[in-house]
Order: structure tokens, then sequence, then C-alpha cells
């Protein structure tokens, strides 16, 4: 299988690749019944299963066959006399889909399990057979991929049905990938059903299947059935591709020669490297011929150069920049960063001296396996695990190395989902994100990763590492920073996820606007319609500021140097003892008294205002406004009043803000009854939950 796989039989011009291999594609129909039935020996493999063991074998040389061929009987005597809708023997599936697997590099256990995978579901074959047979790992597989294949695709039964295919999914990865091969060859078969049920399969498998495919990284099976999808759905659009292919394969197509080129370069260079010609497959021809219009020959294909080394993909890429003209904006580096499906490659474009324009992948060997295979290649993700590992429950989720984290999520969130609507609804708005991020988390005593979609906020991360318990979320820090909660994050921040005291608090309403996550979004909906009257208040219109005045004003212990005069301070830096302080004559003939840093003082003498000494009483009373920062929560006005009460401070006026973004600004004005105990006071301000700075205005 190619990246650029394809219909051989609805499409052959768009599979030369095919051409260049030393194994041609196995006609299962054409296969006479000697060949299916097996061999009299029992010392060979049967022809069928040779083909298998021949891709098998490519990837795996030293794989022990003898397994597959037990399973292979076995299979076909079950299945004998069973006969697909297209009239072949019905062995001819598992045996499609198990060599889709052994081109793709499936280990032996995968394989096995691909071909015994409808035997306790069509056949008398039962589980414990498989086990007694073939081991638990396998009987696992089968079991899992039996509960797969119970799925009704009517439109009613598929939220549920898909549920519980993501939990086969979460508990071995190749249970999918057994599925997805399952369904590349129904696809390839679908000929004989009827126009409308092949529609609504195919709309399934563009909603689902190919999304889930792209997760896994299985690009080789998710291009063809976007191809097989592409000419149900949209046969005039399919045609009209064929046509432009057709015409295209009658002109002269400049990559072999842009290709030779890079060969010398590479070559001079001294550099190990084969280059290829890789042609896009239809659905990729579509989408470029939507977005460029006209295209030109290079725009049929891609060039693919594959080395040994990570260091000698950046060479080539040097190279290349240099000997060609480079299209800067066409550079992306997914080694440094890989996709979070696994995949790895640098891609560029350079543009000839006959103007045409080419895009170059170069990617090592064993990232192209990877490209084309992904999860497939990583082989048995339980072959370390303990030997009891495989012997679980079946109904016990297993630890998986290899599970993505937008698996973990899924898996996670469908548990909590409230109706299959809901369910199916989340699930495919969150196949449809095609970028994930890596968010490191500091909660004070450990240092984790947290994986996120793309666009997600710290509302998400919250769920994401608190759970429910991120309804009391008040705030949080990204990379050492207070920020509010909407803000969006971006790969590599350090999330550190502030929790109010109070088990009372909830989420606002309009933490819907932020959520991208399916956890968030489903436990901040659950908890307002649990709270309704919380959740209005949440929505209301925002209110004008709270006022809260005290009897007494004037100036504190200030004394200016002027007879009778009004003596104010400042309200933009609220000097207090012993402040080195200026006063300025104003209007009225009010005398007002500021810091000798504030800014004001400079404004004052600028435009000529009279400068009045002075000085301190000797009293150690005075006043001061104060400005404090939160995040918003109940009970926090009362709370910073009590802080400041504690402090046998008296509270002259307050003025508490509207929200926004869920941080609220408290102003302060204070009389102290010493002006040696303003720092503890602001301590004990910035002590009360939820207050991140206290400042003097």
């Amino acid at each position: 299988m190619s990246a650029e796989a394809t219909n051989p039989e609805a499409h052959p011009e768009a599979r030369p690749e095919l051409r260049r291999r030393g194994r041609t594609r196995l006609d299962l129909r054409r296969l006479g019944r000697a060949a299916l039935l097996g061999p009299t020996s029992r010392d060979r493999l049967p022809d069928a299963i040779g083909h298998v063991a021949e891709a098998h074998r490519a990837h795996h040389p030293d794989a022990d066959l003898s397994i597959l061929r037990r399973a292979y009987l076995l299979a076909e005597t079950s299945h004998r006399g069973q006969m697909r809708k297209s009239g072949e023997p019905y062995i001819t599936h598992p045996l499609a889909v198990t060599l889709i697997l052994a081109e793709l590099g499936a280990e032996t256990t995968t394989l096995t399990a691909s071909l015994l995978h409808d035997t306790v579901e069509d056949t008398d074959v039962t589980l414990d057979q498989v086990r007694a047979e073939f081991g638990d790992e396998v009987c696992f597989i089968v079991d899992g991929v039996t509960k797969v294949e119970k799925i009704d695709y009517g439109a009613a039964a598929e939220p549920e049905t898909f549920r519980k295919m993501l939990v086969a999914t979460g508990n071995d990865v190749r249970v999918m990938s057994i599925k997805l091969a399952d369904r590349l060859h129904n696809m390839r078969t679908l000929g004989v059903m009827r126009p409308e049920k092949q529609a609504r399969i195919a709309k399934v498998t563009r909603d689902v299947l190919i999304p889930l495919a792209e997760r896994l990284g299985v690009q080789a099976l998710k291009t063809e059935l976007e191809d097989l999808v592409f000419a149900i759905l949209h046969p005039e659009e399919y045609e009209s591709t064929r046509a432009l292919l057709a015409a295209h394969a009658g002109e002269r197509d400049p990559l072999p020669a842009i290709a030779d080129s890079v060969r010398g370069v590479l070559r001079d260079a001294g550099i190990a490297a084969e280059v290829q010609v890789r042609p896009r497959h239809f659905v990729s021809v579509h989408r470029i011929a939507r977005t460029r219009g006209e295209l030109r020959g290079s725009d049929f294909g891609r060039i693919l150069v594959l080395v040994g080394e990570n260091a000698d993909c950046y060479a080539v890429l040097g190279e290349m920049h240099t000997c060609f003209t480079p299209v800067i904006s066409e550079f992306k580096d997914f080694i440094a960063t890989p996709k979070f499906n696994l995949y790895q490659s640098l891609h560029t474009a350079v543009a000839t001296p006959e103007g045409y324009v080419a895009e170059v992948i170069v990617r090592t060997r064993q990232m192209h396996r990877v490209a084309e295979a992904g999860v497939v290649a990583l082989g048995n993700p339980y072959a370390t695990a303990t030997p009891d590992a495989a012997a679980t429950d079946p109904d016990e989720e297993r630890v998986d190395p290899t599970r993505p984290g937008w698996l973990s999520r899924l898996l996670d969130w469908q548990q909590s989902a409230p109706d299959p609507d809901t369910f199916w609804t989340v699930l495919r708005a969150e196949l449809a994100q095609d970028r994930e991020i890596t968010v490191f988390r500091d909660d004070g005593s450990a240092t984790g990763t947290i994986s996120l979609p793309a666009g997600a906020s710290c509302i998400d991360a919250a769920y994401a590492q608190h759970g429910e318990a991120a309804h009391g979320c008040i705030g949080a820090r990204v990379n050492g920073r207070l920020t509010s909660l909407s803000s969006p994050l971006s790969d590599g921040d350090t999330v550190q996820l502030l929790l109010a005291q109070d088990a009372s608090s909830g989420p606002a309403a309009e933490w819907l606007d932020h959520a991208r996550t399916p956890a968030a979004r489903i436990a901040i909906s659950s908890w307002l319609e649990a709270h309704p009257d919380r959740a209005m208040a949440t929505t209301s219109a925002a209110r004008a500021p709270l006022s809260v005045v005290g009897a007494r004003g004037g100036g504190g212990n200030a004394v200016a140097d002027l007879p009778d005069a009004t003596v104010r301070l400042a309200g933009c830096c609220t000097p207090v003892p012993p402040d080195a302080v200026a006063g300025f004559l104003v209007r009225g003939g009010a005398v007002t008294v500021h810091r000798i840093h504030c800014a004001a003082v400079a404004q004052m003498r600028a435009v000529g205002r009279t400068s009045v000494a002075v000085h301190w009483r000797a009293t150690a009373d005075c006043r001061v406004t104060l400005l404090a920062e939160s995040f918003g929560r109940p009970h926090l006005l009362a709370d910073l009043t009590e802080a400041i009460a504690r402090e046998g401070v008296e509270v002259v006026s307050a003025t508490v803000e509207p929200p926004v973004e869920q941080r609220v600004r408290h102003s302060y004005t204070l009389q102290l009854p010493d002006a040696a105990g303003l720092p503890a006071l602001m301590r004990a301000m910035r002590d009360v939950p939820g207050v991140y700075d206290v400042s003097r205005v």
C-alpha cells in the first residue's frame, strides 16, 4: 500500500506505483477453488495465504508463518459454503483484509486475528476455541473486532455503535487497524449494493472512519477510502477529475526530469538517497485543482526523498534550497514538531529554471513506513508488557503505550456524554480537529503533559487535568504570567491552574465560548443545567460598579504650609507617611498632595501650578487607596472586607467593578491607625483566595 493508494479497478491510471512493485496485486476473485481451500499437502501453505506470507515476510523476514497457516485453514473451513453478495466465496474477504494489513507491515498477531475476525461473528467458532488454538492476545483482538462488527449502520444506531467501536479501539488499536482494512475491502466491492446503501455506507466512512484512519496515521488506507467515497458521493466531480488525470497522462510529465536533477544534486553532495515521483490520488488532485485553478504538469505529483538518518533529511533540505529556488512559504518541519498522528517529514517546494514548482517531501525510511501505515507500523504495543497483560478480562481496559492523546481524551469524555446524539455530534467535531498541541502542567508538586486540540484554552486544560474539580477554577498562570481562563494555549506552554477554595464555585456560561474539548463542554453544560439559577446569574447584564462609601474624607494627616487651605490626598498615587510628597494649589484654593515620583507632579509643574510645601502630622494614622485585582468568585467581597477588618483598618469607601473575563477589580480607600501597618495589610489582602495582586492606586 502507499499514501497515494487508490482503487485499481476504478482508476488504474492513478496507480503507476503498483507497476514498480515486485509483487502484483492479488486478484482474489480469480483464485481457483483449490487455492482457496488449500492443497492436500499439509507441509506447505495454500496458494492464497502464500501471497499474504510473501507480503508479511517482506516486512518481517523471521516471522513464524505456521500460525497463519492454521488460522487460514480454520477460517476457510468455518466459512465454507458462505458466499458474499458479489458471489465470491466468503473466505476471500478475511483473506483480502489480511493481505492489506500484510502489505502495510502488520505483525503476525494482527494478521492471525484478521484472518479470524469474522469467524466468531458469522460461524460456529467460539472465543474459547480461538483462545485455545491461538492464545489470549489473538482472542482479545478477535473479540474486540467482533464487538465492532456488530455495528448496525442505520441512522438511529450509529451513535451507540460507534461508541462501542471507540472503546474497542482504546483497548487495542489493532482492533481499529483490522476494522479499517475490513472497510476498505468492503468499499472496493460495494458496487453490488443498491445506490442508496452505497451512499449511506460512504457517508459513515467519510464522517468517522476516514478521520479515524487519519488520526491513527494509516494514510495508505485513508487515501484509498477517500477516493472510493469521492466516487460514490460526488460522481460528477470524480469523473471530471478522472478526465483531468487522463488528459495529463497524454502530456509530458516534468516531475521525472526534476527527480533526475534532484538525484544528481544529492549524488554530487555525497548524500545517499532514494528519489521517487509520487502521483497524487484522486481527492488530492481535486483539492489542488479547486485551490490553484488550472493545473500544470508538476501539480499532479510530488517528489519523495528517502534517506537513512534524521540528519540526512536536513542535509537534503540544505542542498535543495541551495541548488534550486525555494518557495519558503511551503516549508514545514514535521520532524522537529511531529503531527499528532506520528507523521514526520520535511515539506518544501522548489522552482525549476523552466518555471515549474515541485513539492518535495523528505523523510527517513522509518518515517516513511510510519507515514504510510501509522499505528500498524508500530507492531505489537504489548510486546514488552507482562505475560499476564493479555489475559485480562476482555471488558477491562488495558494500558496501551502507543495510545495517542486524542484517543485517551475520547475515551474519557464518551463515558460522560449525556445522550447518543450529543456523543455523535461531538465525536464528529472532535475528529474534524486536524492538529494537536502539548502543554506542560505545573501544579506545584509535579510536572506532566496534557495533550489538547489546537485552539484549546486554559479552560480545556483545567478540565483535562482536574475533571469536575475544574468547576472551581478561577484563573491560570501561563508561562509564569497570570492570564484569564479564556486565553488560548500554544504548543509547549506551561500552565498552572488556580482553583478556588470555595466548593460551591461553578463555571460561567461564557466558558462554553472558549472551551474546545468535548470533556470541558460536556462538564460545563451539565453543571449549568444542574444550577439554572447560577447560570442565569453569570449571563445577566453587567451591573454598575458597587460602591460602599463612608462618612470621612479630606486630606488625612497631611498639612499644607498655606493657612486655611483645604488639603486633599491625590487619588492617583494615594500618598501615606512617610512618603516624600509635593503639594500644588488647584482651583477652589485647595491643595492636592502627590507622592514626589507621581507622574502628575511633572504635569503640574509643566502647566505652572503653584507649588505648596506640605508635611505629615506627627500622628501615625493615614489614609490610602488600594487596588485589589482578583479572579471572580462568590463571597470574594466579603472575604476581602473581613481580611481588612482583621488588620484593624477602617474602610472609608469601596468600589467593585463588573467582572471582565472572570477578573474583578476592587478599589478600597482605607483609614489606617498606623502607616507602618500598610505592608502587612497588603499581604493579608493578597492571601485571600482568588486575589492575585494588591497595589496602591
